[in-house]
């Protein structure tokens, strides 16, 4: 696609797309491209799509004018690389017309050549792997770089180092170079680092009708740049006496390439190539015998050291998040066969009850035996609703409901788990609570892992009790569920810690996936979990979500992600 690349005015880096048919260019908040700059009109000027990435630039009868390529203009037909002035702004056009995209091995050609030939033809090389050489700035002489904007290429290596899609960042570096630089044909070559084999990731070119012709690389120029990690510049006119004479020189152009190592800082990771033909007019009119000079080779050099960097960061960070995704799935792994073993060890024993019961025709032994297995299926359909739970986002299915019913099941279902274990469990519906909209499968397994919880931290505690209420904040406008118990309590700095995945303080009892299941509902809820507690005294957990009690008018419902607390 085609666009527009601020490189000097106070929007300078920023970067839009031509993606309608007509686009206005002013300081007015209604054009498509609005700029900040005092200089320009209201509406300023527009661009038009003449046809496939073909456009024009109008003026629309500013006060200051439009200039393209530092003449003023009335109506143009732009070209890539066109640079466009309006006030104090200045704007690159690039096109993606005759660009190649990033399939491009059958577009790119390493040809072999005699070294002694190929090293004939370098007129220039710089060491990419030291400091001193990527200075910008030549002491001896002052370059004349009238198409080199230094400005483009800082905006577009920031924007490289920002990008973390390999493919991504050198489709951007491709555009960067042609904006800056503007040859007529580029390429850049990725090393594999399985096959140690120069692999073309993408290819572009503005020659056009250029049909199917691959760009032919010397193999000799790359390995040459890879092992001396040297930037080099290749003329076909070197020692050539055609620059003896100018007609000689309008008869016939000159090839010339700059080939630079992609040098990080753990080794080369490619190299970027770039070719152009400059026309014998051309030659002649700026009374020069090369398009690329030392300037160009230096600032190359710069954008693939830039573009390595980049790589390596990119490469490093996917190797790392594999890597912690590798570490997290064996500690799952490793947690869950646990807990599965545990559950299965108990499965067993209610097995061999059994079967000892039915050698010996005692009844209770059998029921021993099928309880010790009810019990275990029950801990083994909890873990895998948990995993579940967490391991998948859910949009809650909100129906009108009331809070009390919900607690009233899960109550009658804990109610056996609190009387086996020694605690009191009490429970009063809060009258006069209003319907609501929320998930009630989902709200019931929240409250049912926290109350859970809270039973069997009560474990052994001298008159241990939970209690269980509901009720309705007006001022915050959100229900309230409220869990407590007296237990031993939770030290300050470990109460987020109880919210972390496999953390568990009831031993082999516990999964660790309860509460981070509950809060993750609550969540999904627009809600959340807060947790108090202290020391010797017992523990409180607040689960609450936004009270809605119908949806809008498009049918969904709105919740508040970021309630107040």
């Amino acid at each position: 696609m085609s666009s527009l690349f601020i490189i000097h005015g106070r929007d300078q880096g920023r970067k839009f797309e031509l993606a309608q048919d007509t686009v206005r260019l002013g300081r007015d908040n209604r054009n498509e491209i609005n700029l900040n700059d005092g200089e320009t009109s209201r509406i300023h000027a527009e661009i038009k799509r003449l046809g496939e990435e073909r456009y024009q630039i109008s003026d629309l009868g500013s006060s200051n004018g439009t200039f393209v390529n530092e003449k003023r203009s009335r109506n143009h037909n732009l070209r890539n690389g066109d640079r466009i002035r309006i006030g104090k702004t200045i704007l690159i056009f690039t096109t993606s017309a005759n660009s190649r995209g990033l399939d491009s091995a059958d577009l790119v050609k390493i040809i072999q050549t005699p070294l002694p030939e190929s090293a004939s033809n370098i007129v220039s090389s710089i060491q990419a792997d030291v400091p001193s050489s990527l200075s910008l700035h030549d002491s001896q002489q002052q370059v004349d770089l009238p198409n080199v904007n230094f400005d483009l290429v800082y905006h577009a290596a920031l924007a490289v180092s920002q990008t973390l899609d390999i493919d991504q960042l050198i489709e951007k570096l491709m555009q960067m170079i042609f904006d800056a630089i503007a040859p007529d044909r580029g390429c850049i070559l990725l090393l594999d680092q399985d096959t140690d084999e120069m692999v073309p990731r993408i290819t572009r070119s503005q020659i056009k009708n250029e049909g199917n012709d691959q760009l032919q690389i010397s193999r000799s120029i790359v390995d040459f740049v890879m092992e001396s990690k040297q930037g080099v510049i290749t003329s076909d006119a070197i020692n050539d006496d055609r620059w003896d004479s100018q007609a000689s020189i309008l008869r016939m152009g000159v090839s010339e390439a700059i080939c630079v190592p992609m040098q990080g800082r753990y080794g080369t990771q490619g190299v970027i190539y770039i070719d152009t033909r400059t026309s014998p007019g051309e030659l002649v009119k700026r009374n020069v015998k090369s398009q690329f000079t030392d300037q160009h080779l230096k600032m190359m050099i710069a954008i693939g050291h830039q573009a390595a960097l980049a790589i390596e960061d990119t490469n490093f960070y996917s190797a790392m998040i594999q890597s912690e995704r590798m570490a997290v799935m064996g500690q799952t792994i490793a947690m869950l066969s646990h807990h599965i073993k545990n559950i299965l060890q108990g499965i067993n024993g209610g097995s061999y009850l059994i079967k000892e019961g039915i050698k010996k025709d005692e009844l209770p032994v059998i029921e021993s035996g099928w309880r010790i297995v009810e019990k275990n299926q029950a801990k083994i359909s909890q873990l895998v609703l948990d995993m579940l739970s967490f391991s998948k986002d859910r949009e809650p299915e909100l129906t009108t409901g009331n809070i009390n019913t919900v607690l009233d099941d899960v109550v009658e279902l804990m109610q056996h788990r609190a009387t086996e274990n020694g605690v009191h469990l009490a429970w009063q519906p809060t009258p006069d609570l209003p319907p609501a909209l929320f998930d009630s499968e989902a709200i019931h397994r929240a409250v049912l892992n926290v109350l859970s919880n809270g039973i069997d931290a009560c474990q052994g505690v001298h008159e241990a009790s939970v209690s269980l209420t509901a009720q309705l904040d007006q001022s915050r406008q959100r229900f309230e569920i409220l869990i407590s118990d007296n237990a031993d309590g939770i030290p300050e700095e470990n109460i987020e810690k109880v919210f972390g995945v496999f953390e568990s303080g009831k031993g082999q009892r516990g999964t660790g996936l309860g509460l981070p299941v509950s809060r993750k509902i609550m969540q999904e809820h627009g809600g959340d979990i807060t947790l108090k507690s202290k020391v010797g005294e017992g523990s409180q957990f607040c689960l609450h979500f936004p009270f809605q009690t119908q949806s809008t008018e498009n049918g969904t419902i709105e919740i508040d992600s970021n309630p107040r607390q």
